[in-house]
């Protein structure tokens, strides 16, 4: 059966009322790859009904540009969850998802500030303020996050925990390309000389002894480095590469043997 494709929020709001059993959820801003492909595999094979949202949201974004050219194809991206057997593919648009005009919003104090938000402001309560809203109307089962980008995984997950809802969050293991480089939709904006750059990140990241060692490396690779920091066992960072069509920030993280024992930004013992 293909999926249903849904636009307004009352229709979804309709259908929701009549589902039972578990209900799996994907949240996302489409341009969907193997790294969406898989969480959404999974969720169909784990619940009794799967539910897909494709939604750019502009709260998490502190560079209009970077909003702008963030890429998107939706009908392909409704194809590919048709084929992975996903049940409704949710579309909401920003006004529905913020009559308030963002006036009402998610923060974290402390996790939040570090790593990416660090550089990004506002970014996180961006992030945490869709992912609310979005779980809050799907009332999911199960969510499942990739952890490439480990620090938001963190971040929802203890954001669900805090205000005690009911909803299960589920990492998944980042999926690759053949060079080790982290399946993004942002990879679709590099061209051929950052996109051999990039495949490096990955390497770089894993070979490097100390996190310093991995700054140097990466820097000396002609990546422009916004931070390089082991969190719970990954050494998680942040690169900016030139391309063609500007420059273009890539996240990863890869799992690391030396763990550091002190605490992590969030009072959270690693």
């Amino acid at each position: 059966m293909n999926a249903q494709v849904i636009q307004g929020l009352q229709r979804w709001r309709t259908i929701r009322s009549t589902l039972s059993g578990s209900i799996g959820f994907v949240p996302t801003m489409g341009a969907l790859h193997e790294g969406h492909l898989a969480l959404l595999k999974r969720s169909v094979s784990e619940n009794d009904a799967t539910v897909l949202s494709i939604f750019v949201n502009a709260t998490q974004f502190n560079d209009r540009a970077d909003l702008d050219r963030y890429p998107r194809s939706l009908e392909q991206d409704i194809a590919h969850a048709q084929r992975c057997g996903v049940d409704f593919i949710l579309l909401p648009d920003h006004a529905e998802l913020y009559p308030d005009d963002y006036r009402y919003r998610v923060a974290e104090g402390e996790l939040s500030l570090a790593l990416c938000g660090a550089d990004r402001p506002g970014h996180f309560d961006g992030v945490l303020t869709v992912v609310m809203k979005l779980i809050n109307l799907v009332r999911p089962s199960t969510a499942y996050f990739g952890l490439k980008d480990y620090q938001q995984y963190r971040l929802i997950k203890g954001m669900c925990e805090s205000f005690f809802m009911e909803t299960a969050i589920v990492g998944c293991e980042t999926v690759r390309e053949q060079d080790g480089l982290a399946m993004s939709s942002r990879n679709r904006r590099l061209d051929a000389d950052a996109r051999a750059k990039a495949g490096r990140l990955s390497g770089l990241l894993r070979e490097a002894r100390t996190d310093e060692a991995a700054k140097a490396a990466l820097t000396a690779a002609d990546m422009q480095v916004g931070y390089v920091q082991t969190l719970e066992g990954r050494r998680c960072a942040a690169v900016t590469l030139e391309s063609c069509d500007g420059a273009v920030r890539l996240i990863d993280n890869v799992i690391v043997d030396s763990v550091d024992t002190s605490e992590m930004p969030g009072g959270e013992s690693r």
